[in-house]
């Protein structure tokens, strides 16, 4: 692994240099179109984020948080510049590759629960695991215990129609945990959701985190952001505050 910017790095940054990177970026750019037409979602990009970290990611509409979530979590690929993940260089794998490191190494959370209607909140947690050759009987101790540790173990064979919103995105935690990832990127998770439900979905990402897992979250909310330990904002395809006190959000961004 190259060395890490050093931009990023200060006495002033809790643990930045006791802490392993699991997330290193280097002068990441991801160009769309050429000429007149050109737009830099990402441009120039440097960003650490360190083992066990929780933080979240803001800005304005267009800013370019949601192009670099994409990038995080192996979706889509950089023009230029370097990414490591956990030590790997993932920008410069194959396609079947990067379906490997999602698979076995990143959970997902998004603001729609993408949850299979037809099938129960067990079988739903469960597909990941089939994607990742896991033995059935394994495959369905691990969705029970994943379903427990979010709430939820008193309903694994109700169907999502059958359940609440927040009872859906606790499926889609428990779906996005049971790989045992090393990284947890959730894209406004409590979106749809009203401010008591929100309270407790933030609340299970406090604890996952509080449990050693690694916590991205892109969220358009200051009162979500003030819940994660450090916020990264985005302005222009660009890092304008890579480690904004969640307490300042209100004196320096808005």
């Amino acid at each position: 692994m190259t060395s890490t910017p050093n931009v990023l790095i200060s006495p002033a940054d809790p643990g930045a240099n006791s802490l392993q990177p699991i997330i290193c970026l280097e002068q990441i750019s991801k160009i769309y179109g050429a000429g007149e037409t050109e737009v830099r979602a990402l441009d120039g990009v440097d960003l650490i984020i360190n083992a066990s970290e929780y933080c979240s990611i803001m800005g304005a509409s267009g800013s370019g948080k949601s192009t670099m979530m994409n990038m995080i979590g192996c979706l889509d690929r950089p023009t230029t510049g370097r990414y490591y993940l956990d030590g790997v260089d993932v920008a410069q794998l194959s396609d079947p590759e990067l379906a490997h490191v999602r698979n076995r190494k990143i959970g997902f959370v998004f603001q729609q629960f993408h949850l299979l209607s037809q099938i129960s909140a067990l079988e739903n947690v469960m597909l990941p695991m089939v994607y990742a050759n896991v033995p059935t009987l394994e495959r369905r101790q691990r969705a029970i215990a994943a379903l427990e540790r979010v709430g939820l173990g008193d309903r694994i064979h109700n169907r999502p129609t059958q359940l609440s919103g927040g009872q859906q995105q606790r499926v889609a935690i428990a779906r996005a945990i049971v790989n045992q990832p090393i990284l947890l990127l959730a894209d406004e998770p409590t979106g749809a959701l009203d401010t008591k439900t929100t309270q407790e979905i933030l609340d299970i990402f406090s604890a996952l985190n509080a449990s050693g897992m690694t916590v991205v979250m892109v969220t358009h909310e200051p009162e979500v952001a003030r819940t994660t330990q450090r916020v990264v904002w985005f302005r222009d395809g660009q890092v304008v505050h890579a480690y904004l006190d969640p307490d300042e959000l209100q004196a320096k961004v808005f």
